[in-house]
């Protein structure tokens, strides 16, 4: 699919970086480009950043929280890297929640620890949760992992985990700490989805030897789907539904039921894509980012037989989190993406028309975002990225301002 191209030159609300545990990217103006011949038209490259139209109100205070996710009776299950899945009660406001007994042992560092958390499409029936982490291995190796497990709530306002056991784990496992991915969705056939970055190792991004890199769909018991489009091939190649990512950290469907995904590029060009069965995203072999040593990295336009993204950042926002809207409460927004911004410190938002997309708005929360949730209600749902040692706070957005 052929780019729309967004160059967002502004950079008003980029100035502040990526820390290390996040891959460093500076962030540097940039003047807007002409999209490369035959790419169509850019997408609105000057995104709208007249104020908050929301109040925030801070819910519960956390330390380092990644993910959250919200029970049929109005609370959360929020992640915590260190290894805590803490459940929150939004009508206690203030606190950090109660800490859950049996998550599996985290390796945590870097960009690693305990990552997603998701409920069974069926969950008010069966009670199973999935949880993503990053998981030791031999010597000094590690990579991510998908447990499933069951989630008893006691009448004392607590919880517990049971049955947890490992339905997925990225191959090879691989040195470092850094771009693991993990997210977690299940679409509407009732498959589950699961981002596997490269590690930042570049080419298993290619690799079908390996997942690394990939997109993968997996039956809800982590069994590979006999429709997968490299099914035949086994291995751990018949999990891949796309490939060729670099650092995959939301994933939606919309109401048409098409899966979208953002992910970090390297030095420049984040992207936003629309996720194809099959498709293969270029990366490392194209990128519209450079590496960090200030190598070329060939860009999109130059292969066009790879699915090139339908929004790229440069200067990079370093996306997080991402929920396509569909409550009322916010009327104005119904169908579009909620992307958190880490080094943006931004929460943007993201139309859609088919299968394109251009940005429509970027709102300054003053803070890195790691996750975007939508509430039962139709609120909209933050988590603060660790703040200096100080945690990271759960907000609640509602209309007005």
């Amino acid at each position: 699919m052929k780019s729309q191209l967004l160059l967002a030159a502004c950079g008003a609300l980029l100035a502040s970086a990526c820390t290390a545990g996040n891959g460093g990217r500076p962030a540097t103006n940039a003047a807007v480009e002409a999209p490369p011949a035959g790419a169509g038209p850019a997408a609105t490259a000057d995104p709208v950043e007249g104020g908050v139209p929301f109040q925030v109100a801070q819910v519960a205070q956390l330390r380092e929280p990644w993910a959250m996710t919200f029970l049929p009776d109005g609370r959360l299950l929020v992640t915590e890297k260190a290894g805590t899945l803490r459940l929150v009660d939004p009508s206690r406001a203030g606190g950090e929640g109660v800490a859950i007994d049996g998550v599996p042992k985290v390796d945590h560092g870097g960009q690693g620890g305990l990552g997603d958390v998701v409920l069974h499409p069926q969950f008010e029936r069966n009670s199973v949760i999935y949880l993503s982490y990053a998981e030791a291995g031999e010597g000094d190796t590690r990579g991510a992992a998908v447990a499933r497990g069951t989630l008893t709530l006691d009448d004392e306002g607590g919880a517990k985990l049971s049955q947890m056991h490992v339905i997925w784990r990225q191959v090879p496992k691989v040195t470092g700490r850094g771009h693991y991915g993990h997210r977690i969705v299940f679409g509407p056939d009732g498959k589950m989805f699961v981002s596997s970055s490269e590690r930042q190792k570049f080419d298993p991004a290619q690799d079908m030897q390996s997942n690394l890199g990939k997109i993968v769909r997996l039956n809800d018991d982590g069994s590979v789907p006999a429709d997968n489009p490299f099914a035949a091939q086994g291995g751990v190649a018949a999990q891949v539904w796309t490939l060729g990512h670099r650092n995959v950290l939301g994933m939606a469907f919309d109401a048409n039921g098409q899966l979208w995904a953002h992910e970090m590029g390297p030095k420049g060009g984040d992207e936003l894509n629309l996720i194809e069965r099959g498709s293969n995203y270029g990366y490392p072999i194209v990128s519209d980012g450079d590496h960090y040593d200030g190598r070329d990295i060939p860009d999109h336009a130059t292969r066009p037989e790879f699915n090139a993204p339908e929004v790229v950042w440069t200067p990079v926002i370093s996306p997080a989190g991402f929920v396509i809207y569909s409550g009322d409460r916010f009327a104005g927004w119904q169908g579009q993406g909620l992307i958190g911004a880490l080094s943006g410190r931004a929460l943007v938002r993201v139309a859609f028309d088919g299968a394109g997309a251009r940005e429509v708005a970027r709102h300054d929360m003053g803070q890195r975002i790691r996750e975007v949730e939508q509430g039962p209600d139709g609120d909209i749902w933050l988590l603060e990225d660790e703040r200096e040692g100080s945690g990271g706070r759960l907000l609640r957005l509602s209309p007005g301002g």
